[in-house]
């Protein structure tokens, strides 16, 4: 494989970057290093964090040499051309009622569909984790149908309640947290995407696949008062 740069981050931190494109495909070959680096377990190699389109690879430089770490890469690279997709399908409920979704009228008005036809599609496509950043357990969820790809608001809200869906530009993702946010708020979910109490934190994963199942308001306020949220499951793919 040579469609991609390597170039250091400090002296502790290598990126290997795929492109500037936001592309499943680069993604796929983001996490498949990721996954073979990880499951390597170099000495030196700390840890390995996967954005949109490039790979961050956090190293100890007493331990492993950047020139002997990126001579690593590369060998695992050859390798990986039909490294088959993994990760874990999601189905996560989602409450599109006007009263959680101050953004729903507008944006069925500006994408040209009723709020039944915005919620049948958006609630209707598998979503692709491209990354988590900006908030711990905050998933990029891609890719939105292009009959629904609109700019970030205007004027960025100064704060909107944890489990607010948002949308904008060629993404989706649920916020973990209360937080500043710029995109259109469309509904909310139940699910708690951030538990620090728990192993791993975060419940979504780069490269997992996410699909949102309407429920009602009264559906919402139910599962958020027994938790019964915390009981998702999702099943693996390959």
């Amino acid at each position: 494989m040579d469609d991609y740069s390597l170039r250091p981050a400090g002296d502790t931190a290598l990126v290997v970057d795929f492109g500037n494109r936001i592309e499943i495909d680069l993604s796929k070959k983001v996490l498949a290093l990721a996954r073979r680096l990880d499951a390597l377990h170099l000495d030196g190699v700390l840890e390995t964090v996967p954005t949109i389109r490039s790979l961050s690879v956090y190293y100890e430089p007493l331990t492993i040499t950047a020139a002997a770490l990126e001579k690593k890469i590369a060998e695992i690279l050859d390798g990986l051309r039909d490294a088959p997709a993994e990760g874990r399908r999601w189905v996560i409920p989602v409450c599109y009622d006007p009263s959680l979704a101050p953004d729903l009228h507008e944006v069925a008005e500006r994408c040209n569909m009723s709020v039944d036809q915005l919620v049948a599609l958006h609630s209707g496509t598998t979503y692709h984790a491209y990354m988590l950043g900006f908030l711990p357990g905050l998933a990029y969820l891609g890719d939105l149908p292009e009959k629904l790809v609109l700019p970030r608001r205007n004027a960025p809200r100064p704060r909107i309640p944890g489990g607010s869906l948002g949308m904008a530009a060629k993404m989706t993702c649920i916020f973990p947290m209360a937080t500043p946010c710029g995109l259109h708020l469309i509904g909310r979910s139940p699910v708690a995407l951030w538990d620090q109490h728990s192993e791993n934190g975060a419940l979504l994963s780069a490269g997992d696949k996410v699909r949102f199942e309407p429920i009602t308001l009264q559906e919402f306020e139910r599962m958020q008062r027994d938790g019964a949220a915390a009981c998702l499951e999702a099943q693996l793919y390959h």
